[in-house]
């Protein structure tokens, strides 16, 4: 592995599983694998649990890290090519880049988008010139369209605490105050699809995410009979694909509560967080017994660790 953007950067998910729980299980063991090599964190976008679980797993492996916050200390980047700079932007993403790989050995970035223009937050032309500029090993700390990082700690949290071989997953789209990225539901679904369960994405009708990321999972346009005997529950809410960017619908009845954990098969509720309590999750699920959203966001630091670790490995 050099880079790490999506489920596809992995050569065999169980293998990197079964190291991230090695991981778990004894933190240090590895602690001389990043002695003397710097992991920049590059936030356009504001992180609590991305930082500081990717933050503790570079110093776990022994890393000297580096974070810069670019929206309140660095410059304004262009990324547009062959553009004259005579506007807002102070700095090129071709130098940015660069420069930040001369200092750091591995980066991280994360960058939300801007929910304007699809074709622009699908291409992956940001994530694609911080490749090419930096030439150094990349990790998407959570891109326009997909957050590797929080899936592969998902499955982690479902690997080890399912009950039976292939449990039943679904993804279910919560209401909120405002227009949310796609980027969870993308990256959840592609890790799903590419991992042994069966998976349905249950929605309002507007909210189909792309294709590309949703596969080969079963969609269902009923919340209660998604979630008729299901063994997880991921919710989250996210703006619609087809619509870009739009809420088409904020139907309070879609919050996952105690009254629709009755038709599950006694399911574990995940959430990436943050999570709007009272909005997208009531309090008796967040503080109640089927919670698993604190053991998942823990888990960040295990899937970190893995992916910088194999990062270390493969390239110096």
């Amino acid at each position: 592995m050099r880079n790490f953007i999506s489920v596809n950067d992995v050569n065999n998910i169980s293998e990197l599983i079964q190291k991230a729980f090695e991981h778990k299980k004894s933190p240090y063991s590895n602690k001389s694998l990043g002695t003397n090599k710097t992991l920049g964190l590059i936030f356009l976008n504001p992180s609590l649990r991305t930082r500081l679980s990717t933050q503790k797993a570079a110093q776990n492996l022994g890393m000297n890290v580096i974070v810069m916050n670019m929206d309140k200390d660095g410059w304004a980047l262009e990324t547009q090519d062959g553009i004259v700079m005579n506007q807002n932007t102070v700095e090129h993403i071709k130098e940015a880049a660069a420069v930040m790989g001369q200092y750091c050995d591995i980066i991280g970035v994360r960058s939300f988008p801007k929910l304007i223009d699809k074709e622009e937050d699908y291409s992956g032309d940001f994530f694609k010139k911080f490749v090419k500029y930096s030439n150094v090993p990349i990790v998407s700390l959570e891109s326009s369209t997909l957050h590797p990082l929080q899936s592969f700690a998902d499955v982690l949290t479902i690997e080890e605490t399912k009950t039976k071989p292939r449990p039943k997953v679904v993804l279910t789209w919560a209401p909120h105050i405002k227009a949310l990225p796609q980027a969870v539901p993308n990256s959840f679904a592609q890790w799903m699809n590419a991992y042994d369960v069966e998976f349905v994405i249950t929605h309002p009708k507007g909210y189909e995410l792309s294709k590309e990321f949703s596969g080969k999972a079963s969609i269902e346009y009923n919340q209660d009979a998604a979630l008729n005997g299901a063994d997880y529950v991921y919710v989250k809410n996210w703006s619609s694909f087809e619509d870009y960017g739009k809420v088409l619908s904020m139907d309070s009845h879609w919050m996952m509560t105690n009254e629709k954990l009755k038709l599950t098969n006694n399911a574990k509720v995940m959430h990436c967080l943050p999570v709007r309590r009272g909005i997208e999750l009531a309090d008796e699920i967040l503080d109640g017994p089927n919670s698993l959203v604190i053991p998942e966001a823990a888990n960040r630091v295990w899937a970190a660790q893995a992916v910088l670790s194999e990062i270390l490995k493969n390239n110096f």
